[in-house]
């Protein structure tokens, strides 16, 4: 095939997919590059392939696809945040990376992995006991599907790439140790010291669906030098303290023993940790008080530097730190999913357009990328992304691939619904009168007055209820005002859904809250009316629905903006919280393992002598405080949970070491430390996200109360009848097919959820430009530190020759 029939086909620019992992510097395109791809060389290569396809144009369109499809892989893994060498480099691997990035293996990944967790109910020392054979064999099965995914993952890897991965190779060895000691157990039908149980959470932590628990850990880890700096100071002031109160106060007189918190410097220094939580104050000041007076300046001068000083430092410090990790995370994604996009850019780009993707291509790209999409929806991406409107996108344009996909389109004169649909006369106008009802400002005012009504309303029960000894919370009687409230809300919801539409009324975060409480206050009033007329007494699973009704009061927090800014940061926070809760969840696991395998089956019931001896006692008129034990998964969560809180957790921890050895302090101190840090860290995800909420506020001089961003594509005539659906396809069609015959162009109008990242890139568009000019300085680099190398092995190699 001569030269001159390659240039009827569209060849790809680059044919060499799952091929070379340095992006282009598609500046450096020129007509003598193309020249030389075109040339003999390029036959040669293309030489291999013909044997396996019937002609030049199916060979051509193999080739697209495969571009197609690599593309979209790397577009996935910039916005996953999956490292580039992990990607797969040969045919050979792509269909092992493929399998393993189904939706129905990641669910059967996560599912495993959650197995493995919920071993531990029924594992010994068990919540809920069953036959070891049941639980090893349902450990092995877990083992053996996570070990499946790892086989693939080697597959497409390849030994060295997988060895070199850390997470997976941690992953490698755990599954190793974890599968032989479940054989052990099996062979054995017995179970022993298991502490590495403790690390299962590895294999939720790496699943596809903890990507945000997984960023979370990362960002704890990357925060850990200067918060374990803080803790070196924070200890060392303590032992400090620990060896003058051990000085100051251990000859102290005391009437039992455990009141000589100071008698040794161990004792100094446990008693000074608790007292770092307040549990223990003022008990530990109280024998050296007794004494005199003067004393309390110890405690008050303690307390003040490293409770109120160095603490609120810790705090301090993480905050500073984590906005650095914030703002290098949004400036590593940015550059790698600008890098994905180059990357995605390179394969899409044919010879005949070196510099720009074509419509087709965009097509085919979207086709693996977003497989869900209409061709209408990805004509018009297209079109948003194509900001030039020249037909074609450059790279600069595609950069803006992963927002313009993301976008939910709808014809803009389309307008309310009742505008789309052709309704008969006396229907449109109803509806169009009760959207302008709705969406009247002093429609929203009367039902906030009549929500403040209720709220006084429900307060004043609540009041006149708690002070009649004969009226009980159960039996609260249906009212007619309750019927009153819950009809103007029945009432409310449904003008809305008429006035606005179903689905817009659904876009409203709002409007479905008030929803699920109107829902709630109709089956609550209803069932709680029926049950008392069926069998005469109230029902109290209708009594605990009604009692939601306060939640409503919250729309209120709508009308004033801090209120607004308040619960913006909250409901901005929610996915980040989850990640946060799963985080902390992993430790608790992790330390509930370790508790259970170290201090199950404890005797702590009436274990102690001394002063928490009261706590321990086994009688209807003690704490009960033996019941926060490590005697189950459950049980243990439960006891973690009540030293997270700190109150009376020293005594927890002395019941333990009672009956154990001194060292059981380490366990418990350590987690009182690693719950701190987290939830310091907690504390700075706040923080950061209601400052960064107003301080964006404040720079770009306008308010983000809506989370949403809307843009407009025009569409003419001719494409209208080239690319949208045929009339019957689609009712939004058949509007934008009355308006051409009117109108030249229409709009339609993109919609999709305002990102944190989208915040981010305005709130930092000035380190944006210096982040880039830093990546073109490295690359340029890269590229002249690659010609230098490639022009020393030419040197070589002619050396050699010669």
């Amino acid at each position: 095939m001569s030269a001159e029939d390659d240039h009827d086909l569209d060849l790809p620019f680059y044919d060499d997919y799952f091929g070379p992992t340095r992006p282009l510097a598609l500046n450096d395109i020129d007509t003598a590059s193309i020249n030389s791809i075109d040339s003999v060389g390029s036959e040669n290569n293309l030489i291999h392939h013909r044997t396996s396809v019937s002609t030049r144009a199916d060979h051509v369109h193999k080739l697209w696809q495969l571009n197609y499809k690599e593309a979209s892989i790397y577009l996935q893994e910039g916005g996953n945040n999956d490292k580039f060498d992990t990607h797969p480099h040969s045919h050979k691997a792509l269909p092992a990376y493929l399998l393993v990035h189904q939706t129905w293996f990641y669910i059967m990944d996560l599912c495993a992995s959650l197995l493995l967790l919920g071993l531990a109910v029924i594992e010994p020392p068990a919540f809920y006991k069953v036959h070891i054979a049941i639980h090893g064999s349902l450990e092995l099965f877990a083992l053996v599907l996570l070990g499946v995914e790892l086989g693939l993952k080697m597959r497409w890897l390849g030994p060295k790439a997988f060895a070199t991965h850390k997470r997976t190779m941690i992953k490698s060895v755990t599954l190793v140790v974890m599968f032989i000691e479940a054989i052990v157990v099996l062979v054995r039908q017995k179970s022993h010291f298991r502490v590495t149980r403790a690390l299962r959470p590895i294999f939720l932590i790496d699943s596809h669906y903890c990507g945000g628990g997984r960023r979370t850990l990362r960002q704890i880890l990357q925060s850990l030098p200067p918060i374990l700096d803080m803790l070196v100071l924070l200890l060392f002031f303590m032992l400090i303290f620990a060896i003058l109160g051990f000085y100051f106060f251990s000859q102290i007189p005391a009437d039992n023993r455990d009141l000589q918190y100071f008698h040794t410097l161990e004792d100094s220094f446990i008693s000074l940790f608790v007292l770092l939580t307040t549990a223990n104050f003022p008990d530990v000041m109280m024998p050296a008080y007794k004494e005199s007076q003067w004393a309390s300046i110890f405690f008050i001068l303690y307390l003040s530097v490293v409770l109120y000083f160095l603490m609120n430092l810790l705090l301090a410090v993480v905050y500073d730190t984590f906005l650095g990790i914030e703002k290098s995370k949004f400036c590593k994604l940015f550059l790698h999913k600008r890098e994905a996009a180059e990357r995605a850019f390179r394969l899409l780009v044919s010879r005949r357009n070196p510099s720009f993707v074509s419509w087709t291509h965009f097509r085919g790209l979207m086709e693996h990328y977003k497989p869900g999409k209409s061709e209408r929806d990805v004509y018009l991406a297209f079109k948003c992304i194509n900001t030039s409107d020249d037909g074609k996108i450059s790279l600069e344009e595609f950069y803006r691939i992963y927002e313009g996909a993301r976008l939910s389109w709808k014809h803009e004169s389309a307008g309310a619904w009742f505008e789309t649909w052709k309704l008969p006369k006396p229907l449109y106008i109803a509806a169009k009168g009760i959207y302008k009802l709705v969406t009247h400002r002093f429609f929203e005012y009367f039902i906030y007055l009549v929500i403040s009504i209720n709220g006084c309303w429900i307060l004043a029960d609540a009041i006149i209820i708690s002070n009649d000894e004969d009226k009980t919370v159960e039996k609260i009687e249906i009212t007619w005002n309750a019927y009153l409230f819950v009809t103007i809300y029945v009432v409310e919801a449904l003008l809305k859904i008429i006035g606005l539409g179903a689905w817009t009324y659904i876009q409203s975060g709002w409007n479905i809250f008030d929803l699920l409480v109107t829902i709630a206050g109709i089956v609550g009033t209803v069932g709680q009316n029926f049950a008392k007329h069926a069998g005469g007494d109230q029902d109290p699973t209708f009594h605990y629905i009604l009692v939601l009704r306060p939640l409503r009061l919250l729309r209120l927090f709508k009308v004033k903006k801090r209120y607004r800014d308040v619960l913006g940061t909250f409901f901005a926070l929610l996915p980040r919280m989850v990640s946060v809760a799963v985080a902390l969840l992993i430790f608790y696991f992790f330390f509930s393992i370790i508790g259970m395998e170290a201090f199950n089956g404890l005797p702590l019931a009436n274990c102690c002598n001394g002063t928490i001896a009261d706590y321990y006692r086994n009688a209807s008129d003690s704490p009960r405080f033996y019941l926060n034990n490590f005697d189950d998964i459950l049980r243990s969560g439960v006891t973690l949970f009540e030293l997270t809180v700190v109150n009376n957790w020293y005594i927890i921890m002395e019941g333990h070491v009672a009956v154990t050895t001194k060292w059981t302090y380490l366990y418990f101190m350590l987690f009182y430390i690693v719950t701190m840090v987290v939830l310091t860290i907690i504390v700075a995800f706040i923080l950061e996200a209601f400052l960064f909420r107003i301080q964006w506020e404040r720079k770009m001089d306008e308010s983000i109360d809506d989370d949403r961003i809307e843009v407009g594509v025009n569409i003419s005539r001719e494409e209208f009848m080239t690319h949208f659906p045929q009339p019957w396809m689609e009712q939004d069609t058949i509007t934008l097919a009355d308006s051409l015959q009117t109108a030249d162009l229409v709009q339609y109008r993109g919609v999709r959820m305002r990102t944190r990242d989208d915040l981010s890139l305005q709130m930092y568009r000035d380190e944006v430009k210096d982040w880039l000019r830093e990546e073109a300085e490295r690359q340029e680099l890269e590229l002249r530190r690659s010609d230098l190398e490639a022009q020393s092995e030419n040197r070589e190699d002619r050396a050699n020759t010669v």
